[in-house]
């Protein structure tokens, strides 16, 4: 489907990758890893055509389109969501339009004309090809979409400029499944989503007939979607055929393996380098001196790059507290008319992690400013004994002054006592040296993230209340904060969409819904397998079986508002040997793409074979002492070349089959 070759990128004199060759196969998913700054964004851009390459090309099999979604900066406004999402119907709203024109155009035509026949057979050979690309379930797979995705029903008819950043970014990936284009590439689309439009999008890309390359930070989402990990590190790509968590594994043994053959490498480095020093001016030894160092010179040195600085941190001390550490009683909150929390009764202990589920705007942001401190209508929200809290907010990172540097913003808030330290904790959040100086306002989402979590230990306490404390930050920081929660002394009470992280740290759920609570004792899995006891799949499973149903609805002709759904005039009846011929030659096609495919996945496997074999037997050449046998050496370059001449014969070939 996609083939990489030779491809590299420079930025200022400085390689993000460089040469690399890398298959993408039909139907793959593949999740594209690495550090921050290692060039996953750059290549999903160079591969979706908005950036270029400093060197070496890219191809697509035969008719093949990629589509991109960045990370954020998408917005549209000036079309009705619902037209906005039909319009990646392109092709086939002018198939629809074209069919309508024909069949008004036959009626006024006579039928012994051949003009009429010539129209009838296009009318036939059109229509044909609207069924095929889901004319018909059209509206229907819009709906599905836009209600996995979060939106209701009501939105469909707003004006896209009413909605906000994060949903802007919905619709542009709504837009973008609705086109199913071959290689769908997808930077961060978990960003914007709350649990239940991951758990759709989920379920959708698993089914999704097209290939797929992801960059996420959800460890959860990749695990379920993925099956092929893409690591961009050392200035190459390295491939898992794995899942995510067992690519951590894996890559953790590869990395020992090379550490150990750099060790072993410089250790022979070294006893050759200190031969030439010892008999660089003995005469009788000039030419074992010149071999060793011709010999050094062809050694291909073993670089591993630095390893990547972590944060390591854990939260002060908690005070101790009494074993009730807050009570809400019979409490309401409404904003005007609309009632978002109903007289709800909620008793939180000492000790425990309470993760706050539910839809999205059923009320969890709403009940935490509850439980931090902000006003309601009625009832009571008790404080336990020596009781105090600190509050993430989930734009937290956001009330941070934009005007001080990294440093200052952290000065203003500490105590006398905590000063000397200051540094010391920013180091543990990863600013150090200048980075301490940097303006709040040009630091990153992640970065700022970072700072609003460090200000957090700046006091000891032992409840902590915290709205999307993982938005913005990588694997290894949400990794992090979770082993530190998890070594908290005090309480925590918490709303993430991260999955992984719920289940890693959440002792209760309390899911929000219609204006109450539903208390489970457990973690996250243990929530999602009583749901489906209880015949709810858990947030999402309605949207979800909602769009299967309204599917088969549009598939009858029923549009998702109930209203008959639009559809060409209805074609006369095709003469049986027409169909028949049609009907062959539809075989006779199919016959020969399958036959096609079979054959570009058997060169993939096999270019996939010999570049890996090639790789391990550069390595062996490389090896110091290598070249002292002729013969071993003769056999090695031949081997070389032979190999290298297969692959040049297999990418000719695959490039025949997919031009």
């Amino acid at each position: 489907m996609l083939h990489l070759k030779q491809l590299s990128k420079d930025f200022a004199g400085k390689p993000l990758f460089t040469n690399i060759s890398w298959h993408l196969k039909k139907g793959e998913r593949v999740a594209l890893v690495g550090e921050n700054g290692a060039g996953k964004s750059t290549l999903m851009k160079i591969i979706a055509g908005l950036a270029e390459p400093s060197s070496g090309e890219i191809q697509f099999a035969r008719g093949a389109r990629a589509s991109y979604l960045p990370q954020d900066g998408i917005v549209t406004s000036g079309s009705l969501l619902f037209h906005e999402a039909r319009s990646a119907f392109g092709d086939l709203l002018a198939m629809e339009e074209e069919l309508h024109h024909l069949a008004q155009e036959l009626e006024g035509q006579n039928g012994d004309s051949p003009e009429h026949h010539q129209m009838l057979h296009r009318y036939g050979e059109l229509q044909e090809q609207f069924r095929h690309r889901g004319g018909y379930t059209m509206e229907a797979e819009i709906g599905t979409v836009l209600k996995g995705l979060g939106f209701s029903p009501d939105d469909w008819y707003r004006d896209c400029g009413e909605f906000s950043g994060g949903w802007q970014m919905r619709i542009a990936l709504a837009r973008l499944l609705l086109q199913q284009p071959d290689v769908l590439l997808l930077d961060e689309p978990t960003n914007h989503l709350d649990i239940e439009a991951r758990n759709w999008l989920e379920e959708y890309l698993c089914s999704y007939p097209g290939s797929m390359i992801l960059v996420s930070h959800d460890r959860f989402f990749m695990d379920q979607v993925c099956s092929r990990i893409a690591e961009v590190w050392n200035h190459a790509i390295s491939d898992y055929h794995c899942s995510y968590s067992r690519y951590l594994v894996q890559r953790e043994e590869r990395v020992s393996a090379l550490r150990e053959a750099k060790r072993i490498q410089d250790e022979e480095v070294q006893k050759t380098e200190d031969f030439i020093r010892r008999f660089r001016y003995q005469a009788n030894k000039a030419s074992l001196v010149q071999s060793r160092i011709k010999q050094l010179e062809k050694v291909e040195r073993i670089v591993i790059p630095p390893e990547r600085k972590r944060i390591r941190f854990h939260f002060p001390d908690a005070p101790k507290s009494g074993k009730i550490v807050m009570e809400l009683k019979a409490l309401t909150k409404s904003y005007d008319s609309h009632t978002v929390l109903n007289r709800i009764d909620l008793t939180i202990e000492k000790g425990e992690r309470v993760a706050l589920v539910g839809h999205n705007g059923a009320g969890k942001s709403t009940l935490m400013s509850v439980m931090a401190g902000s006003g309601f209508q009625g009832g009571e929200r008790v404080l336990g004994h020596n009781v105090i809290m600190d509050y993430f907010a989930q734009d937290q990172a956001n009330v941070l002054d934009v005007s001080r540097s990294a440093w200052d913003e952290i000065y203003s808030d500490a105590p006398y006592d905590m000063v000397p330290r200051l540094r010391d904790i920013l180091g543990a959040f990863l600013f150090s040296g200048d980075d301490i100086n940097k303006k709040v306002g040009v630091l990153s989402g992640g970065e700022r993230n970072r700072l609003a979590l460090a200000k957090m230990l700046l006091r000891p306490s032992n409840l902590l209340l915290m709205d999307e404390p993982t938005n913005h930050l990588d694997l290894f920081s949400k990794e992090v904060l979770l082993d530190a929660l998890r070594s908290f002394d005090g309480t925590v009470v918490f709303v993430s969409h991260d999955r992984y992280f719920v289940n890693g740290l959440a002792t209760r759920i309390v899911e929000v819904e219609g204006g109450g609570l539903v208390n489970y004792f457990g973690d996250y899995e243990y929530y999602l397998q009583k749901k489906e006891q209880s015949g709810d799949q858990g947030p999402g499973a309605g949207d979800r079986m909602t769009g299967t149903g309204e599917r088969k609805r549009e598939e009858r002709g029923v549009a998702a508002n109930g209203a008959v759904a639009s559809a060409p005039a209805p074609l006369p009846v095709q003469d049986k040997e027409e169909r028949l011929r049609d009907r062959e030659e539809q075989k006779r096609r199919k016959r020969e793409e399958d036959k096609r495919n079979k054959r570009m996945g058997e060169i993939e496997y096999e270019i996939s074979q010999t570049e890996a074999e090639v790789g391990r037997l550069e390595v062996e050449m490389g090896q110091p002492g290598y070249f002292d046998d002729p013969e071993r050496g003769k056999m090695g370059g031949e081997r070389h070349a032979t190999l290298n001449t297969r692959l040049e014969e297999l990418y000719g070939e695959w490039e025949d089959l997919s031009g």
